[in-house]
């Protein structure tokens, strides 16, 4: 329908320019008047019956291609317990255990998930053995613990983890830290069981169970219905796993076939190191990180030929030239290792008297070489660069007080299955005033969220953020 408002459009500006049919050059407003005119007909008007009526037909319209309405009534069951020994055991070390239970219940209708006949339902458990011990006039802190977890659907993994921090300083104000763990974490409900056409393409899910479940038809053009003597076929989701070409090599013209392994659960080596100190009314605070991922989980986007199979040489590549094609976005794992790495720095401080100051700095990054895997998507979504300041001052004078915050994110590339695109740096200010009145117990405020009023937003097809202004009365009885 869009593409026919646009015909419409066109012919009519065009035809009214040239003087078609009444013999008279029109101006470009009056072109632009005469084409709104006749593209507008039929179009539906926010506020009349009949935007209202279709309005109310696409939210009560469960398929995405045609209609907007998910439902959602998964749910999950949780039951963990703790408990720690150190009374017993505080001679030689403090120690906890601990263990969970967690069962999920997907029950979208079939809108999101494979779930059309019934809820799709399974578990996953772990436990857990924490040791802390403090050591050196109590100045080294040594936390040493171990986790087990299993999933349904994969191997059962142990998490180490090693972590000391010592406190240095004749007053106990400096801290150093080190940590080292070895983590993991297993597919979403989405990445296993998601089936669901996003438009761009068809989200399918890779636990074995789903494959077969994802079960759609598609037409066929003339000339693929002429090749294989039927004018729709039907496939599984299957087709996106074991039947498909990478999209990148279609797009530069060179179809290369791919079989997608199943998503494994996500595997992490991550250090860390940190300093902290309080120097009179200077608090300083700096840490960084480097994590090594092994099995990155993230997607991929191919294209399933409607007849033939990919790299046959033949059919597939026909179905390919003739349109005959379906985009799917397949959840698995990088090839090879990802690294993220990090740095933190922050100062905060009493100035001028009672004034409140702080500045924090953060840069982060992602190791990944996206053009030798221009299929794989990490999603890092991050800017490398963030900036935060803050300035106030709870007393001013007498119950009174202000604060006032500064944001400023750097430019960052945003990946996701609705869309992907850059988002601009943006600054943000946001401030606030307060005043106390005990008399009567209360505390009113007054602020403003991003006052300057530029709007911005932090993810591609989000609405745009502007201001937020505010009163509130806040009674303490």
């Amino acid at each position: 329908r869009q593409t026919q408002w646009f015909t419409e459009y066109a012919q009519t500006y065009i035809g009214a320019r040239l003087g078609v049919g009444t013999g008279i050059l029109a101006d470009d407003a009056t072109a632009h008047a005469v084409a709104r005119q006749v593209a507008d007909t039929g179009r539906l008007i926010p506020g009349t019956p009949q935007f209202q009526s279709a309005f109310n037909r696409v939210i009560a319209d469960g398929d995405l291609t045609t209609g907007a309405k998910f439902i959602d009534n998964t749910k999950f069951r949780h039951v963990d317990a703790n408990y720690n020994f150190s009374h017993l055991t505080s001679e030689i070390a403090d120690i906890q255990i601990g263990g969970s239970f967690r069962e999920y219940e997907l029950n979208s209708q079939g809108t999101i998930f494979t779930d059309i006949d019934a809820p799709i339902t399974y578990n996953e458990y772990g436990a857990y053995l924490q040791v802390q011990k403090k050591l050196l006039d109590e100045r080294l802190k040594f936390t040493g613990s171990v986790r087990y977890d299993k999933n349904e659907f994969f191997d059962g993994f142990l998490s180490p983890r090693v972590s000391l921090v010592y406190t240095a300083g004749a007053n106990k104000n400096q801290n150093f830290r080190v940590s080292y763990q070895q983590g993991f974490r297993n597919p979403t409900t989405q990445d296993l069981f998601i089936g669901l056409n996003a438009g761009r393409a068809i989200l399918v899910g890779s636990a074995p169970a789903n494959l077969d479940r994802d079960v759609r038809t598609f037409a066929l053009s003339s000339s693929g219905a002429a090749l294989v003597g039927t004018d729709q076929v039907t496939l599984t989701g299957r087709a996106a796993y074991e039947n498909a070409y990478s999209l990148s090599s279609v797009l530069a013209g060179n179809p290369t076939a791919v079989n997608t392994p199943l998503v494994q659960p996500e595997e992490i080596s991550a250090y860390e190191a940190g300093y902290r100190a309080q120097f009179g009314k200077v608090v300083i605070d700096v840490s960084g990180y480097f994590n090594k991922y092994t099995n990155f989980i993230s997607n991929t986007t191919v294209l399933s030929p409607l007849y033939g199979q990919a790299g046959d040489g033949g059919l597939s590549l026909l179905a390919l030239q003739n349109g005959d094609r379906v985009a799917y976005q397949t959840y698995t794992n990088a090839e090879v290792d990802i690294e993220s790495y990090g740095v933190t720095a922050g100062v905060d401080a009493k100035v001028f008297g009672n004034f409140d100051i702080g500045v924090n700095y953060t840069y982060a990054d992602l190791d990944f070489n996206q053009a030798a895997f221009p299929d794989f998507r990490t999603n890092f979504n991050t800017p490398n660069h963030k900036v935060k300041a803050s300035f106030g001052n709870t007393q001013l004078f007498e119950n009174f007080g202000f604060n006032v915050n500064y944001r400023w994110s750097d430019t960052y590339f945003w990946q996701a299955t609705f869309a992907d695109g850059d988002i601009p740096s943006y600054s943000v200010l946001d401030a606030q005033i307060n005043y106390e009145v005990p008399s009567i117990k209360s505390i009113f405020k007054a602020g403003g969220s991003n006052i300057l009023g530029e709007e911005y937003f932090s993810a591609i097809g989000t609405g745009a953020v502007g201001s937020i202004f505010y009163v509130s009365w806040t009674i303490n009885p």
